[in-house]
């Protein structure tokens, strides 16, 4: 009886995903038409800039303490365990199946970044609040819960935004690159003049910046010239994607988190915020307020989404068989691996909640930052 009640219980959170991501897609079907991809780009930019934030904000600043923050260290390395395995594994598939150029990237990242933020945000409090939940009193369970996902949110904006989007950026230009070397040959027979005229309206890009540091390097210069050229081209590139990665971890979200852990580790500032009688509790039940919304706007946002990829195929099947294989099987596996190793070295608080995060850390499917990445490389 235990097992089927932990059951009903563990599957009841997913339905309730399930259900208000349906609706989300029915109301940005073709039939509808209500959910429309600005009114999701609308929607979304009000989440990712207000809700999310004043989610994560409201929930470490009322919970965390600087305690807590040390106690929560296995957490980064926990998910740098995932992100390396998964990672390895995505690079095993791309050898094995050899997806074209352009997607090579996008299957690591696949592999290797997990939904860290947005699933445990719509699950952890919807098995919180269910009858008979093993984690205990609701309302701590919330609080506690949520702050263990904002603390994986941010962590998980750090390693998709450096090492998933590198590899994203490298994959995408050596692709690039192989096609402007195919379209440059094609011009040759176009005529030379032809050519020119098409240069003259295009403006400098960053292909053109490598290309120019390629040819400058290629010409006949001498040794110290050649080393200058090289340096300078080399420091410029990686201060650009330095700059890059910077203005995306420096995200709404990650700020809020940043923000909300500094008022949380003080306690003259934390009871200021929090207590019932403090001036500035306006701010927290405000920060409250809005953070509530934060999760129906973005399952039904995954839902509507998930109504752009019908009917489409961009990816052979076996390759997404291999993304699903590796990111439902084997690195569940791992996970529960990495969690019980913890557990028996004492690593680990003693918080069933802090090891069900750990596990769900694992289980989770790709990140939905990918897309960002995408579009951004």
């Amino acid at each position: 009886m235990r097992f089927w009640s932990l059951l009903i219980v563990a599957w009841l959170p997913v339905l309730q995903v399930l259900l208000v991501g349906l609706l989300g897609a029915l109301l940005a079907s073709n039939r509808l038409n209500v959910l429309t991809s600005d009114a999701r780009r609308n929607i979304n930019k009000i989440v990712y800039i207000v809700f999310v934030p004043s989610l994560v904000f409201s929930s470490l600043a009322s919970t965390v303490t600087l305690k807590d923050i040390i106690s929560w260290w296995f957490m980064p390395v926990n998910m740098g365990i995932i992100f390396l395995i998964g990672a390895v594994l995505g690079w095993v598939s791309v050898k094995a199946f050899r997806p074209g150029e352009h997607l090579q990237g996008l299957v690591i990242a696949c592999c290797s970044s997990g939904n860290w933020g947005t699933i445990p945000l719509m699950i952890i409090p919807a098995i919180c609040n269910e009858v008979g939940s093993p984690f205990g009193d609701a309302n701590t369970c919330n609080s506690l819960g949520l702050s263990y996902v904002s603390l994986s949110m941010a962590l998980g904006n750090f390693y998709i935004w450096t090492h998933s989007y590198s590899v994203m950026r490298r994959s995408a230009k050596l692709y690039k690159a192989k096609c402007k070397n195919h379209h440059t040959r094609t011009e040759e027979h176009l005529g030379q003049d032809a050519t020119d005229d098409y240069v003259a309206f295009v403006p400098p890009t960053s292909e053109n910046f490598s290309d120019d540091c390629g040819n400058s390097i290629s010409s006949p210069l001498p040794s110290n010239d050649f080393r200058d050229i090289f340096l300078s081209c080399y420091v410029r590139a990686t201060k650009d994607l330095l700059v890059e990665v910077l203005k995306e971890l420096w995200s709404p979200p990650s700020i809020a988190a940043l923000v909300g852990f500094t008022i949380g580790a003080i306690d003259k500032m934390k009871s200021l915020v929090t207590e019932e009688s403090s001036p500035l509790r306006v701010v927290q039940d405000t920060t409250k307020l809005l953070g509530d919304a934060a999760i129906p706007c973005t399952v039904l946002i995954l839902g509507g989404n998930l109504t752009k990829g019908i009917g489409k195929t961009v990816i052979e099947p076996v390759v997404v068989i291999s993304i699903v294989a590796i990111r439902y099987f084997v690195l569940p596996a791992c996970g529960i691996g990495v969690v019980t190793a913890a557990t028996k070295l004492g690593f680990l608080p003693r918080s069933p909640l802090y090891r069900y995060v750990l596990l769900l850390q694992s289980t989770v499917p790709p990140a939905m930052s990918i897309g960002t990445n995408s579009s951004a490389v």
